[in-house]
């Protein structure tokens, strides 16, 4: 159940004191494998840049530092579901109904992230996807949760265990959603990226197919944009998803693609949607550039 108090309480006071916590990390301006990206000049508590084709990090700040995802979540509980239907055990194209029960749980929070199921309406597992990623949909989280375990429970043991055997070490998942549990749920930037990475690797085809849409259509004539700065906005950009609750600031895993190389951003404790975006969007900007002008210099 969602707790209402809970909700009340998450307000700028805790964000400050989050955003200290962040910046107290020793790991602070840090960089590893001897490059600093020039034209980065961002401030946000975490930041990470990790190139996939090397397995190296272009830039790191806060990188092993905890931080609340908020939406972040549903890369856990997308991969969950990718698995699922990969071991044969959920197919793409099968069908459920909505609960009338959990449309009417979710209309209590006007604000709150939806793919604005109705009840009786019969969605695709595909739908659900789309609607969990493209729109955040909180509902579609939930029920695609339910399609794999019956009870939550059982459903947030088999994403931490996930987290474990991909080596997120230091991640705990208590939500599906990212819904705020009182600080219960964090992660890590490191882990976020491996995450981001193994999504790419192991599900390419759904990566495609579900990450890098910029809106989702619903019924009635609702256009449900997708919040993505990185879309549209940075060359190659093609995914994953970002997130916001007032205790975690602006959250963002990010990805992009520019001659075979591809790389993953990810930035927790951004105090607004706009220094979430640009700092996103020069993080990958100034990685691509660093890569290249590498590449110049090994050139004989």
């Amino acid at each position: 159940m969602i707790d209402k108090a809970r909700v009340g309480r998450c307000g700028r006071p805790l964000l400050a004191a989050a955003l200290v916590l962040l910046m107290a990390s020793p790991a602070l301006g840090q960089t590893q494998g001897g490059t600093r990206l020039t034209g980065y000049q961002g401030s946000a508590p975490v930041a990470l840049v990790h190139d996939m084709s090397s397995g190296t990090d272009l830039f790191a700040r806060g990188e092993r530092t905890h931080f609340v995802p908020a939406s972040l979540v549903k890369l856990m509980t997308a991969y969950v579901v990718l698995e699922q239907v990969k071991a044969g055990k959920l197919s793409l194209d099968q069908t459920v109904t909505v609960p009338a029960a959990l449309v009417r749980r979710w209309q209590q929070w006007p604000r709150a992230s939806l793919m604005r199921l109705r009840g009786g309406e019969v969605v695709s597992i595909a739908q659900l996807l789309d609607g969990m990623i493209t729109a955040s949909g909180n509902d579609a989280a939930e029920l695609l949760a339910a399609q794999v375990d019956a009870e939550l429970p059982s459903f947030l043991a088999r994403m931490n265990r996930t987290a474990q055997r991909l080596g997120m070490a230091d991640s705990r998942f208590v939500t599906v959603t990212g819904w705020p549990d009182g600080g219960k749920t964090r992660v890590t930037a490191r882990d976020m990226a491996r995450l981001a990475e193994r999504l790419i690797r192991d599900h390419p085809a759904a990566y495609a197919r579900f990450f890098g849409n910029r809106s989702l259509d619903r019924p009635g004539g609702v256009r449900l944009a997708n919040r993505n700065p990185l879309l549209g906005r940075v060359a190659g950009a093609d995914g994953l998803k970002t997130g916001h609750i007032s205790t975690a600031g602006y959250t963002l895993v990010g990805s992009a693609q520019r001659g075979g190389r591809r790389l993953i951003v990810v930035l927790g404790g951004a105090q607004s949607q706009a220094q979430r975006a640009q700092e996103a969007a020069a993080l990958l900007d100034a990685g691509f550039a660093a890569m290249t002008a590498a590449k110049g210099k090994a050139t004989p």
